[in-house]
């Protein structure tokens, strides 16, 4: 896994610049920012942040006063995190952490769970991410929608008959195979996520949808009168976040439990 990681993320655009150099990346940083900051105790508390990529989460929660750590499987992504003021990070994988049991406050898994695409590499993650919690701490593990991509495809005309097998196969399995130009991954379902969550012991979880269902729109209006676009859809995703109906539609999803 971390080879193709390394690679995949080696290529341009970069993957510091994701969440800021469009629109939906905009929205998507936003409302990660605001559930977070919801859910979080208050700092300073020790946030182990795993599969952190180049810090562009750690570096806000550091800002606000967390001791951040950084595990990413990337070397380039480690040496940037590095970097950042009031961060430390290191090489490892979510699966076999090196981080003492019991020692942190928070537990983040914005990445690594829609990269395991087998349910044991999940679990296994997940049970990391329990064992080093303190008890009464914070996990909040990210997942992909089961919907993204048929979505997407249907927003932005790219919705092919020749695609209709791939998006129906994602559907069934959550397995995705690279259609849309994405490496291969897993995508959940809301529910999916909140059992995968609760089987290795999270108390109190609740899966919230990121972006909410305005995303494609952000993505097809472009650069014009975006501060209008993006507060539109910040309100949108507020009021459907947890909507079993609409949860879904969003392009990521976030469970947030305590240990």
């Amino acid at each position: 896994m971390g080879a193709d990681l390394a690679e995949h993320y080696a290529q341009e655009p970069r993957e510091d610049t994701r969440l800021t150099r469009s629109m939906h990346g905009r929205l998507e940083y936003l409302r990660t920012q605001e559930l977070l900051r919801r859910a979080l105790p208050r700092p300073p508390a020790h946030v182990l942040d795993v599969g952190g990529g180049t810090g562009v989460h750690a570096a806000w929660l550091a800002a606000d006063g967390y001791d951040v750590h950084v595990v990413d499987v990337v070397s380039d992504h480690v040496e940037a995190a590095a970097t950042l003021p009031g961060v430390t990070a290191d090489l490892g994988d979510a699966r076999r952490l090196r981080t003492p049991d019991g020692s942190v406050d928070v537990v983040l898994l914005l990445g690594p769970l829609y990269h395991l695409i087998d349910a044991v590499d999940r679990a296994q993650a997940l049970a990391e991410g329990y064992r080093v919690l303190r008890p009464g701490g914070v996990l909040a593990a990210a997942g992909i929608s089961r919907y993204v991509s048929v979505i997407q495809a249907g927003a932005n005309g790219r919705l092919t008959p020749e695609l209709v097998p791939s998006l129906e196969k994602v559907i069934r399995t959550g397995k995705y195979d690279g259609h849309l130009g994405f490496m291969p991954t897993y995508f959940h379902t809301a529910e999916e996520l909140r059992e995968e969550v609760r089987a290795i012991g999270m108390q109190d979880v609740a899966v919230y949808g990121i972006e909410g269902p305005a995303w494609p729109t952000l993505d097809a209006v472009g650069g014009e009168n975006a501060d209008t676009y993006v507060a539109a859809a910040l309100r949108c995703a507020r009021l459907l976040e947890s909507d079993p109906l609409l949860v879904s539609a969003s392009a990521h999803l976030l469970a947030i439990a305590h240990r």
